[in-house]
């Protein structure tokens, strides 16, 4: 194990710099929001951006902090760095940040699935964090993120043995675009008939599908991510490496489709869960009703479960809709919510570097 801690302790202030490198960003700009609503553990934190929005300042635990370039010279006396930007720019500048003496906390899936980086979700495997030679740390994708937290609880009592996984993804996981996509068709549809006949939703939105490959007004696209072999996309491998990874079972048979719904931000998913022995609708209630970072939302008969429309901009993850499956009594199926740009990113990234600074400290 590598304690990669920096030689020269944290800043003058006694408390670790932070850096926020894609702080103009979708995620950044909630990043931002996060920070200034935790406990304040942190001494400088620098805003770093491409150069194009250096010198824009941006409100953070209640000051006018100025944007700064994204360069090497950025990583100066940063102790932990918070990496929400793509693939290519992580790529590429996470490992320099981390030759700093910086350790890198990284969104981007660059390194999730590399043997040498941990992927950590702090309710599920904290003790991953001091596992990290190359001086980067992974946070697992939003979708995810919306469910393996109460997963995880489950998989610590029962024993998880199989996973079938269902998503319902809003269109913020695809970034500005998304948003912008999502409400540009519902102005084309509002207070119109279409929707009633084939192919009159496709003809009204034309080519205005963004980074969609079908309208997602008035529709569910069941396809997210991008190609990868057998019909598979990337988004489904995602959920299945990645679980695999965070709960220490390589070998976990999952099987996921992953579902673009007209939802703004908060991903849902259903989950069917196979575990080791017989499992009980109440044992399974107590464990996610006092599991951390979970909110039991659960009583049908009152109209009381999990939606997007009154998860978004919350925390934890919700789960209702919980039930042992009709013909398998080894089984759960579980209905869970998510807020896909908090904890399905810069939540969980905030969480971990928190346990990055208390090691340091």
């Amino acid at each position: 194990m590598a304690d990669l801690r920096r030689a020269d302790g944290p800043g003058r202030s006694g408390r670790p710099t932070l850096a926020v490198v894609g702080a103009t960003g979708a995620v950044g700009t909630v990043m931002l929001q996060i920070l200034s609503q935790r406990a304040d553990i942190w001494g400088e934190i620098r805003l770093i951006a491409s150069p194009r929005s250096a010198g824009r300042k941006l409100a953070v635990r209640g000051e006018e902090t100025e944007v700064v370039a994204l360069t090497e010279e950025a990583f100066d006396g940063v102790d932990v760095a918070m990496f929400d930007v793509p693939d290519e720019v992580a790529e590429r500048w996470a490992p320099l940040a981390a030759a700093k003496g910086a350790v890198v906390v990284d969104d981007s899936g660059t390194f999730r699935m590399d043997p040498e980086v941990p992927l950590v979700v702090p309710e599920v495997n904290p003790h991953a964090v001091r596992m990290r030679p190359r001086g980067i740390i992974a946070n697992p994708s939003c979708t995810t993120l919306s469910m393996i937290v109460a997963l995880g609880a489950l998989h610590a009592e029962f024993g998880l043995r199989e996973l079938v996984v269902s998503s319902y993804q809003a269109v913020s996981g695809a970034g500005r675009a998304g948003v912008a996509t999502l409400r540009q068709q519902l102005s084309l549809v509002a207070g119109t008939e279409l929707g009633t006949s084939p192919g009159d939703v496709r003809r009204a939105v034309g080519d205005g599908t963004g980074p969609f490959p079908e309208p997602v007004a008035l529709n569910v696209v069941p396809w997210a991510g991008s190609p990868r072999e057998d019909g598979w996309s990337s988004e489904e491998l995602k959920v299945r490496d990645e679980s695999r990874k965070i709960l220490g079972l390589p070998a976990l048979p999952v099987a996921v489709t992953c579902v673009r719904v007209p939802v703004i931000t908060t991903h849902s998913l259903t989950v069917h869960a196979r575990f080791e022995g017989e499992v009980t609708v109440d044992k399974a209630r107590e464990i996610l009703a006092t599991a951390p970072g979970v909110v039991l939302f659960d009583n049908p008969a009152a109209g009381e479960f999990p939606t997007p429309a009154d998860v978004v901009g919350t925390d934890p993850t919700w789960v209702g809709r919980v039930r042992r499956a009709l013909d398998d009594p080894t089984a759960l199926e579980l209905f869970v919510c998510g807020d896909n740009l908090r904890k399905g990113s810069a939540l969980n990234t905030a969480q971990i570097a928190e346990l990055v600074a208390a090691e340091l400290s």
